[in-house]
């Protein structure tokens, strides 16, 4: 089935003792055992159903719908994308390993990264995502490449299938937040070599700004047969690969994420979510036709120094924008505003666009990231982000075209047209 076809018929029971047409929220903390055997076989295997901390119906059914929307071997969803992104590396690294990221990710990713990591005695190497910088940085130790489908805010695009190739030649587990990737809708890594995906679910899959939730998913693949933590006896003696193939990276997600890390969805949340994924595409492709007009538009505006947006020719990320993104170029794009700091203060003093750090919502959203989302890194790991004083993120909704042309046009109007500061 095509994306739009999926987004509204996957992840469905295809039985129902009332015969309901959706899902149902399964509000419940443990689930009952026939007799021993039952239980011990559950709690063995993981299959079915025994405590909400590890699995619930509704979630169960959220994790079907991803998988089917990326094209997934399979999925696990968590309490929210920071909690994906952890869980997601916490299963392949240990003590003395190392990663290797993206300058240009997410202010929280670079905080993670650092900050959690780094006192787990993981070392993180940041380097441009592209191949002759990652194969300098790659080492004996190199457990993982984490970067995103689209830089938060840079909006840089990687070489995914030269990346692909890269870490599948030196068994290095390529990791893509593809969150600005609208869960499928716009891109989907897995099919250009990725092994793993993560998502922040609260951003185009819920669409409403209204929830939290993260997943993470793999693809089939033998590359953990070369990872200790899955050749190795567990705590029961089992070789988790010998157990369970290539879902073993997705078990141990499961089991440090969930049975362990507590990091759980809840099926209120989860029920949301699935509802919101069915007009994902629908909604992407109107905001991205949006996003590009603006961008265009912008580019014309005296007291805009600078925009980028992938869907523009003249976008160092548009080659491999029409490579890697699919009907469309996604509904962020970031521009700079003349007067550095002074000139995005008063651009944002005159705005009417609602003020929030979040993307993906129905809502057009506008942030000064060099005073929010990236203010808790150093200024030169912000410059490295693609951020300075004079950047804004604009995620846009689905309001009216004209009247977001005119409430930017209202805002720049109060910009003074000083040169351009750093």
């Amino acid at each position: 089935m095509e994306f739009s076809s999926l987004a509204v018929l996957s992840g469905l029971p295809l039985q129902d003792p009332h015969n309901a047409v959706g899902v149902p929220i399964y509000a419940t903390a443990a689930y009952g055992f026939a007799d021993l055997e039952d239980g011990a076989h559950k709690f063995a295997t993981n299959q079915g159903y025994t405590y909400a901390r590890i699995q619930n119906p509704t979630v169960a059914a959220l994790e079907a719908r991803l998988t089917a929307l990326e094209g997934a071997l399979g999925a696990v969803c968590l309490a929210s994308g920071q909690a994906a992104s952890f869980a997601s590396l916490l299963a392949l690294v240990r003590s003395g390993d190392e990663i290797v990221a993206s300058p240009g990710l997410f202010g929280g990713t670079v905080g993670l990264l650092n900050q959690v990591f780094g006192l787990m005695g993981v070392r993180v190497h940041f380097v441009a995502p592209e191949v002759a910088a990652v194969q300098a940085a790659l080492s004996e130790k190199t457990r993982a490449v984490f970067v995103e489908v689209l830089g938060n805010p840079s909006l840089e695009l990687p070489d995914l299938q030269g990346l692909a190739e890269l870490c599948e030649a030196h068994r290095v587990a390529l990791v893509v937040d593809n969150t600005f990737g609208a869960v499928g809708a716009l891109a989907r890594p897995l099919e250009h070599g990725a092994h793993v995906v993560v998502h922040s679910l609260t951003k185009w899959a819920s669409g409403h700004g209204s929830i939290l939730g993260g997943a993470v998913l793999s693809r089939e693949t033998t590359l953990w047969q070369h990872y200790p933590q899955f050749t190795s006896p567990d705590a029961q003696g089992k070789i988790p690969w010998e157990q369970f193939g290539a879902r073993c990276f997705l078990e141990r997600v499961r089991q440090l994420g969930l049975s362990l890390g507590g990091m759980v969805l809840s099926p209120f949340n989860a029920y949301l979510l699935f509802q919101g994924l069915e007009t994902v595409a629908l909604r992407i492709e109107r905001a991205s036709q949006t996003a590009l007009m603006l961008a265009r538009w912008l580019e014309s505006q005296p007291q805009v120094a600078w925009v980028r947006y992938p869907g523009l020719p003249t976008d160092p990320a548009h080659p491999r924008a029409t490579q890697y993104l699919r009907g469309g170029y996604g509904s962020i794009l970031t521009f700079g505003i003349r007067g550095g700091l002074e000139g995005a203060s008063r651009f944002l003093a005159n705005l009417k666009i609602i003020q929030a750090p979040n993307v993906g919502d129905a809502r057009t959203l506008a942030v000064h990231p060099w005073t929010t989302t990236h203010s808790r890194i150093p200024e030169a790991a912000r410059r490295a982000a693609g951020v300075g004083p004079e950047t804004i993120r604009l995620s846009v909704g689905l309001e009216s075209p004209q009247d977001l042309q005119q409430m930017l046009l209202e805002a720049l109007a109060g910009v003074e047209q000083v040169g351009h500061e750093d």
